[in-house]
């Protein structure tokens, strides 16, 4: 890095100001985000809260990058085809901002490491695949734990849902209610609480694609670009204290195909009578496919 190119924090986030205070600029700098899962919607949202100019992140996966994640994750290309996803996404935020403070966990989270992965952390960003709900109830249950606010973008469809597990609001598990159910059937009851509105099933043209039972299910790059951008603007009020900020049972799901945003609030989560329709709607329309 020659003198001319010289990395400058304040010249390089200088054009968020305006819509942050250089104070509350500052702050960010010295705030330290967890992120679990690199991958589609994780590695977004790495490099959207490193250009707000976040200063530390501690980040966790173990996977590598392969040829099914070009259409939707931001570190996947020819150049990284079989490299680490946390090593590629943590080159790429340091491309950004070289002072970075980055801690890696290329186990994932795991019982052994979920104290030192959340420790000094302000706020955890769930990144993590959709069908990993061990590792996802080991995280959310240790931020909580810590009084660890948790912000959560899922993409959907051509569009994200967006909810917020905050200290004091209801856990997870009271949320979306998984263990009252059978295993085959959390990701619909995830499903479910994520999304309540369920926008995306009305462009669904190629259903028989889908199949919970072997973890398959579609995905699009445009719904990653856009859950980085809510889950970013939510990181921002809580870490800045800018609210109000809802947390569960209230939820919000923005689909750009239909041009709609949906804010829903669900009081007991899965155990709502609104939701416990949903789910039987998306059990019965699962089973309606497998039959076709």
């Amino acid at each position: 890095m020659t003198a001319a190119h010289a990395f400058d924090y304040d010249e390089a986030f200088s054009r968020n100001l305006g819509w942050l205070r250089p104070a509350e600029q500052q702050v960010l700098r010295g705030k330290k985000i967890a992120i679990a899962g690199l991958g589609g919607a994780g590695g977004v949202h790495l490099l959207t809260l490193a250009r707000l100019g976040v200063g530390r992140f501690h980040l966790a996966d173990l996977d590598r990058f392969a040829l099914v994640n070009f259409n939707r994750q931001a570190g996947a290309g020819m150049g990284s085809l079989g490299e680490p996803k946390v090593e590629v996404m943590a080159r790429l935020a340091r491309d950004i901002n070289p002072e970075l403070d980055i801690r890696i966990f290329d186990e994932g989270v795991q019982p052994h490491n979920v104290d030192a992965f959340l420790d000094g952390v302000d706020l955890y960003v769930d990144g993590l695949d959709y069908f990993v709900f061990p590792a996802r109830r080991l995280v959310y249950d240790a931020c909580r734990a810590r009084g660890i606010p948790i912000t959560f973008a899922v993409p959907l469809g051509m569009g994200a849902a967006v909810l917020n597990f905050l200290p004091g609001g209801p856990s997870f598990d009271e949320y979306f209610q998984l263990e009252s159910a059978p295993e085959e059937e959390w990701p619909v009851r995830f499903l479910v609480g994520l999304a309540p509105a369920l926008q995306h099933r009305s462009y669904l043209v190629y259903p028989e694609i889908v199949d919970f039972s072997i973890q398959r299910v579609p995905s699009t790059g445009l719904a990653c670009q856009l859950c980085a951008g809510m889950a970013g603007t939510e990181a921002l009020k809580i870490l800045l204290g800018r609210g109000p900020v809802k947390g569960v049972p209230h939820s919000i799901q923005f689909d750009a195909y239909t041009g709609k945003l949906v804010a829903t609030w669900r009081p007991g989560g899965n155990r709502h009578p609104l939701n416990r329709l949903a789910i039987g709607y998306v059990n019965w329309r699962l089973k309606r496919e497998r039959r076709a």
